[in-house]
């Protein structure tokens, strides 16, 4: 446990940390870690404002950590709740003030609010104290509830939160609040990209590049883990490639829509216009000046190149599109890249992308089959994908589900 000192400057600390987080949820999951850890809470969960509703956006739970495998996370559900006295969070926000519950199951019949222990009935864990508060900016406005659970002591037993506490995580709370604005102004302009992108291409939506980033992360982080990566630098590239993954197809903006809308097959000539949208979006980020430009230009580029070497649009020269020195084919087109040749993150993004397309349906097609798309990700082992990286995509195909559901297209 952190004595009062210690708890100072980690907060000074966090202050610091948080300005350099630019995506919205891996924001959200180290704001909750933080307060956690400062705290010495079991459990916690994140709500963000949206107009007049909570969505709960994070949750953990050390304790239901334990009970899972080695490398496996914990999946939870997300889900929206309207801003009512009824509920703790609900309370908290409505009123923007903090509630400091001993016991969970011990609330006065006298108080508006009431907990919900359905999530303790179904899992067989016991909420006992709560710590509950309102993330402010600095305008005062209400951004989202953070809510700690399960204060441990020294000796590992549940006890109240301290009181003497209380004004350390309210300005955690305003850091966080205020780091969260930014991140979402961020992931707005993302999003604006995105739309722009879906103008064009039906394909591309907000739900699918969602998608596709978080699985992205999601197969980063596990290989990056049995790579011996140490975390703080897993989290750092984790914040990058999630924005990056985002806009993988960015590029398609150049792309004519008598090609690009086009309700038949493609035509050699068509399909080669088609492939040059990898070139285009990483001529987006081209006067790099973040590793996020960098990991951005590196995803747009390299996304549909294969492990065979059969994919696109090979060794180029981004520029001009010509083929390198000494990397042209007796075709006139460039060598294709392969192995690991092809950049990490293109590689782990050629398998978020496919398996999201697979699986979701478009106007121009039904979603397939789960187990077809899953068959067609094993055959493709070693040929259009990354072997150790199927292998590790399957190792997470649970979490992988999880985020499915987390990102819904809009006529599911």
């Amino acid at each position: 446990m952190l004595n009062r000192k210690e708890k100072l400057n980690r907060l000074l600390q966090f202050g610091i940390e948080i300005s350099q987080v630019a995506d919205l949820d891996l924001l959200i999951e180290k704001i909750l870690s933080e307060a956690r850890y400062m705290l010495n809470a079991d459990a916690g969960s994140i709500y963000i404002r949206e107009e007049d509703k909570l969505l709960f956006s994070y949750a953990q739970n050390e304790t239901m950590q334990k009970k899972l495998a080695p490398g496996k996370k914990l999946i939870y559900t997300t889900f929206s709740m309207p801003i009512t006295n009824n509920s703790i969070a609900g309370y908290v926000a409505n009123n923007g003030v903090l509630l400091n519950i001993p016991d969970a199951y011990q609330i006065s019949p006298e108080v508006p609010y009431s907990f919900n222990s359905s999530y303790d009935k179904q899992v067989g864990y016991r909420t006992q104290s709560m710590l509950t508060l309102p993330m402010k900016n600095n305008r005062s406005q209400i951004i989202g509830v953070l809510q700690l659970i399960n204060a441990w002591d020294e000796n590992g037993n549940i006890v109240p939160f301290n009181k003497e506490d209380e004004p350390l995580v309210q300005h955690l709370a305003i850091y966080a609040a205020n780091a969260i604005e930014r991140a979402q102004m961020t992931r707005t302009t993302i999003m604006r990209m995105i739309s722009m992108a879906e103008l064009r291409d039906p394909k591309e939506t907000g739900p699918h590049v969602n998608r596709v980033a978080s699985y992205a992360v999601e197969i980063y982080e596990a290989y990056a883990k049995t790579h011996g990566i140490a975390q703080k630098e897993i989290d750092a590239q984790r914040d990058k490639l999630r924005l990056a993954a985002m806009l993988h197809d960015v590029g398609k903006v150049a792309i004519s829509d008598l090609i690009l809308k086009k309700p038949a097959r493609f035509t050699d000539e068509e399909y080669d216009i088609m492939k040059t949208h990898t070139l285009h979006g990483a001529r987006l980020f081209k006067d790099a000046r973040s590793e996020f430009d960098e990991f951005s230009a590196e995803v747009a580029l390299n996304h549909h190149e294969r492990w065979d070497g059969k994919g696109y649009p090979g060794y180029v020269d981004v520029e001009s599109g010509e083929p390198l020195p000494d990397k042209r084919q007796e075709n006139g087109k460039a060598i294709g890249k392969s192995g690991t040749d092809i950049p990490l993150l293109g590689r782990i993004v050629a398998i978020a992308d496919v398996y999201d397309a697979l699986v979701s349906r478009r106007v121009y097609k039904e979603a397939w089959d789960e187990e077809q798309v899953l068959d067609t990700l094993r055959e493709e082992r070693g040929k259009q994908f990354d072997p150790e990286l199927i292998d590790i995509f399957f190792e997470i195909y649970e979490v992988i589900q999880a985020i499915r559901s987390r990102y819904p297209d809009q006529t599911e």
